[in-house]
């Protein structure tokens, strides 16, 4: 006798969502290498994990092997429900704590990156705040592109959101977190270095290699770049510096962040009175997103936080 193999019957367990949860990992990590680090969990029980996951659906999700990891198309629409399906389960949890005026869950924030280093530490004061309001709260920190985070937002994967007002979208809500002075630096082995700023023309500076950021910017600060002989782009202001430390390429970074190496002698702004970039940063959250208790109270922090 033959038995059909049990398809997904709709009732979802605790073993269900680990196993979920352990699938979601491993699509983020796009592969089972990193999402082995990640989950701190062996590659076979991982493998494992997946199979299970495949039979109990009855679906093919992902091929992997030596050609490398990718989903199906029906795995691409499992990773979307799961997605869904975790969301749901976080909100329900922060209403049900919302009733009870407790403080558990999660927060989930995305952070464009090297903010670390502003003075102002306005989200270091806000997490330090609701950390100690809600020690049972599980924060999570997510470093990405401002358009990816923005994405996030919008879809629920993360409730908050750390960017530059690059575009103000119509389904956030942006409230102002820092303004930012970004100068055009060059490093000790650079042939500008030891030049003085009258020695250095304009016609110079635009000629010389530069390296700028790959993600999109505002119209002014696109004009801005564009005075330069953009050669070579990173994803983020870190990639920026180490193309600057070279000594080959000159590039824009923020005041705050280029301090340490300023400090050092390792490097040094070009011209700051002629090349420099404003930018303001926004903590930015859905606008059709349910009211959620860690959120709100994280906001709220973030307001009365003083900028000294």
């Amino acid at each position: 006798m033959t038995f059909k193999k049990r398809g997904f019957t709709g009732q979802v367990s605790n073993i269900d969502l680990r196993i979920l949860r352990i699938f979601k990992t491993v699509v983020d990590c796009a592969g089972f290498s990193a999402a082995e680090v990640e989950l701190n969990i062996s590659r076979p029980a991982i493998s494992i994990a997946i199979s299970d996951l495949e039979q109990r659906l009855n679906l093919k999700l992902c091929q992997r092997g030596r050609t490398g990891f990718s989903l199906t198309e029906e795995g691409a629409e499992v990773y979307q429900s799961i997605i869904e399906l975790l969301s749901a389960l976080e909100t329900f949890r922060t209403q049900v704590n919302g009733i009870n005026q407790q403080l558990k869950g999660e927060l989930n924030i995305g952070i464009t990156d090297n903010l670390v280093t502003i003075e102002h530490m306005r989200l270091t004061n806000a997490l330090m705040a609701l950390k100690d309001l809600g020690p049972e709260i599980q924060i999570n920190i997510r470093m990405m592109p401002p358009d990816q985070i923005e994405i996030n937002v919008l879809d629920g994967r993360l409730h908050v959101g750390a960017v530059p007002e690059l575009r103000l979208l119509p389904g956030l809500n942006y409230t102002p977190l820092y303004p930012e002075e970004s100068l055009l630096y060059c490093s000790k082995d650079h042939p500008y270095f030891n030049l003085d700023d009258k020695q250095l023309t304009n016609a110079m500076i635009s000629v010389s290699d530069a390296v700028v950021l790959s993600y999109q910017q505002t119209p002014e600060i696109k004009r801005s770049l564009q005075k330069l002989n953009n050669i070579a782009s990173a994803t983020d202001r870190e990639g920026i510096a180490f193309l600057i430390l070279t000594g080959r390429y000159i590039g824009y970074l923020p005041d705050h962040f280029a301090r340490q190496w300023v400090a050092d002698g390792k490097i040094r702004a070009i011209k700051p009175d002629r090349f420099r970039i404003e930018s303001c940063y926004s903590a930015v959250t859905r606008k059709s997103a349910r009211s959620n208790i860690i959120v709100d109270t994280f906001m709220e922090l973030l307001a009365n936080t003083v900028v000294k």
